[in-house]
């Protein structure tokens, strides 16, 4: 990795495997079975249809997502650039069929042109150095009539409701302690690294749209992560429930066209 991005996803690198080590801990990025994955899968159920694709799972982190993908039948490449994570995510799911874990850069990831029909990434275009470039690499990857499904997030700042459900969490962390698993002594780090970042000042939804048709999707489709916001209430305690309701989240949907 060179250029000007260099140190930068160097940081980004060494931050998320260091937060390899209690992720699944921390909530929103263990999936829980039942109902929270439930609604986690049905987008990409949606997407991808019933018949069994070959799936490219950009940041999988532990292999959270992995699963839901996996479980629907399809061929999963799971890919990340952390080491680290990619450790936790072969543990979760050694010996399975269909599934391979791969070492790249979801910028970069050097795989043959047209090689998947579909693409699945959370909670990583807020991370891109290069969202451009980056976009164009993902249409290029796709085989026509393939789809690219983001689930992502505004993590810059509250939305206008959210902020009351900030001071109430900044409330009970002086009561009871902060949640040692959420983010926990990295957490300047992790703001450093988005002032660094192109979006940095927030993810949108209405300004990723005129990335994804200018890399070449079509059919771009916004929808509403409020199901999955509501299944994670389900059985959190009182700090983690508001949570779900302190950033603008969202998932796009959009596809390379049949030529």
């Amino acid at each position: 990795m060179d250029g000007a991005n260099f140190d930068l996803k160097e940081e980004i690198r060494d931050y998320w495997s260091k937060r390899s080590e209690t992720f699944d801990l921390a909530f929103g990025h263990k999936i829980a079975p039942g109902p929270e994955a439930d609604a986690w899968q049905e987008p990409i159920r949606a997407a991808l249809g019933p018949r069994p694709k070959r799936v490219l799972e950009l940041a999988c982190g532990t292999g959270e997502v992995t699963r839901l993908i996996h479980d629907l039948g399809h061929e999963v490449t799971a890919l990340d650039f952390s080491e680290a994570m990619l450790a936790v995510a072969r543990r979760k799911h050694a010996g399975k069929p269909r599934l391979r874990f791969l070492f790249a850069d979801a910028e970069q990831t050097m795989e043959p042109d047209e090689t998947y029909d579909a693409i699945v990434c959370r909670h990583l275009v807020w991370t891109l150095t290069r969202p451009e470039e980056t976009l164009k690499e993902w249409f290029r990857l796709l085989k026509p009539g393939g789809r690219l499904v983001i689930f992502d997030g505004d993590w810059a700042k509250p939305k206008p409701g959210g902020q009351i459900a900030t001071r109430l969490i900044a409330l009970i962390d002086r009561l009871i302690g902060a949640d040692k698993n959420y983010d926990g002594a990295l957490s300047s780090r992790h703001a450093r690294i988005m002032e660094a970042l192109p979006f940095g000042a927030g993810l949108r939804a209405d300004a990723l749209a005129p990335l994804l048709k200018a890399a070449g999707f079509a059919d771009i489709q916004l929808q509403s992560h409020a199901p999955i916001a509501k299944a994670q209430r389900k059985n959190a305690n009182l700090r983690n429930k508001l949570r779900t309701f302190v950033y603008r989240r969202f998932i796009l949907v959009c596809s390379r066209l049949l030529t």
